[in-house]
């Protein structure tokens, strides 16, 4: 489903990609690991168009990324649950969900709504509740739905559980856990194994921007 292949990616002058690879499978899951400014943020912006490579293939489903501007990479049923989180303070939670449902010309909001909300209910109690009021675990659950509004074949989760109290942690792991049922293909990243490691299929490690192990769980 998603192929990187030996991809490289600068900032300003910095390399941050060198020579990258890795391999998403239709409907697996798959882990990326490595200590913070090992490249894991940058792969994800890179995928998403947020930054240009200098060299490698990125394909999905067989497309060819580099040609496609931001949203249109979106388009394609590819969710990104940013780091940070990304949310509109002023907005609710509904309205950061639905933000990348509204500029799409095939998704309903109502059906999207019905499955953010039938994996997340909580989400569905505080919906009306704007972001900048909510804590940072519930801010990252919001994030995660935003994603899977708008990602109904890829997700790229970056660093999920990061900053997050364990119970909120846990249930995001549930979360994503369930989601196998809807047969998505999903990248998380994270700075260790101890969340969630065996939902995983396959995961691999990134050091300084490239590869350096990958294993099966």
């Amino acid at each position: 489903m998603l192929e990187i292949e030996r991809v490289r990616t600068s900032i300003a002058s910095v390399e941050v990609l060198r020579d990258f690879t890795l391999s998403v499978g239709q409907g697996q899951m798959v882990g990326l690991v490595g200590r913070n400014g090992a490249g894991k943020t940058s792969l994800m912006r890179t995928v998403m168009g947020h930054l240009p490579t200098t060299s490698g293939r990125i394909s999905f489903d067989g497309t060819d990324l580099a040609g496609l501007p931001k949203h249109g990479r979106a388009a394609l049923g590819i969710g990104f649950m940013q780091e940070d989180r990304g949310l509109v303070p002023e907005l609710t939670v509904q309205e950061n969900i639905l933000l990348p449902v509204w500029v799409s010309k095939s998704l309903k909001p109502r059906a999207r709504l019905d499955l953010v909300y039938g994996y997340m209910p909580e989400l569905l109690e505080m919906r009306d509740r704007r972001a900048l009021l909510l804590s940072g675990g519930q801010q990252k659950l919001v994030a995660l739905a935003r994603a899977l509004a708008v990602g109904t074949r890829l997700l790229l989760l970056d660093e999920p559980f990061e900053g997050v109290a364990p119970a909120l942690a846990q249930r995001l792991a549930d979360v994503i856990g369930r989601l196998r049922a809807e047969h998505l293909s999903i990248l998380v990243s994270h700075s260790d194994m101890n969340h969630a490691q065996s939902l995983y299929d396959d995961a691999y490690v990134i050091e300084r921007g490239a590869n350096a192990t990958a294993a099966v769980h």
